[in-house]
């Protein structure tokens, strides 16, 4: 049994997370979810942080949804940035079906273009959780310290992606952009941060 298996028999099983999962592969949508360990790191961190307004880059079916929208007090939000519309409708059919969807709201194109909307907006936020395209990573690391109150924490999955970014051997566009990614969220003035290395590796940081 490994680590990670170890520690998802003690979560156990979660119904609607379970359900997220059953359905993305009924979809035949891509099976990349959080890791259920770091879904309830996600859950604990917007907690204990207080954090009031969420910002997601990445929907997906709505798995990192669920457990961010679950550490929101009454009265907390949880925005969510999806390139696709059908996605997005997954993951808001997701966060319903957990009793969530009044916390959420969807914006769908693309995550650059609503960043910058958001900061026409003056929108801040407490929490960031980054999870989609690789190559963007340390853009969306630029956006989030720009959108960020101070204390924000910032957190981003795949940091590892499988063992490419350790491997001198790897060097495309992702693995490029992930290795500036992570050596910004744990040396740059601005965040204090470090690197959770178990599952496929979760960057986390504070805004200074």
């Amino acid at each position: 049994m490994s680590t990670e298996q170890y520690v998802e028999r003690l979560l156990g099983e979660d119904a609607d997370l379970a359900r997220v999962h059953q359905t993305i592969q009924q979809l035949g949508m891509p099976e990349i979810s959080i890791a259920a360990g770091y879904g309830r790191l996600l859950t604990m961190l917007v907690r204990m942080s207080g954090a009031k307004n969420v910002l997601e880059i990445g929907a997906l079916g709505g798995y990192s949804g669920i457990c961010l929208a679950r550490g929101l007090s009454d009265g907390g939000r949880l925005t969510s940035l999806e390139l696709l519309q059908n996605y997005a409708d997954v993951a808001r059919g997701s966060l319903e079906a957990a009793g969530l969807g009044d916390r959420v709201e969807y914006r769908v194109g693309d995550a650059k273009e609503s960043l910058a909307v958001l900061a026409e907006e003056g929108r801040k936020f407490d929490f960031f959780f980054i999870d989609a395209d690789k190559e963007s990573y340390p853009l969306y690391l630029e956006w989030a310290i720009k959108l960020a109150n101070p204390g924000a924490v910032i957190t981003g999955d795949n940091a590892l992606l499988h063992g490419r970014t350790v491997d001198p051997e790897k060097n495309g566009p992702s693995v490029l952009a992930m290795r500036e990614f992570n050596a910004s969220m744990v040396s740059d003035e601005r965040l204090i941060g470090t690197l959770l290395p178990a599952y496929d590796g979760l960057a986390v940081a504070v805004v200074k």
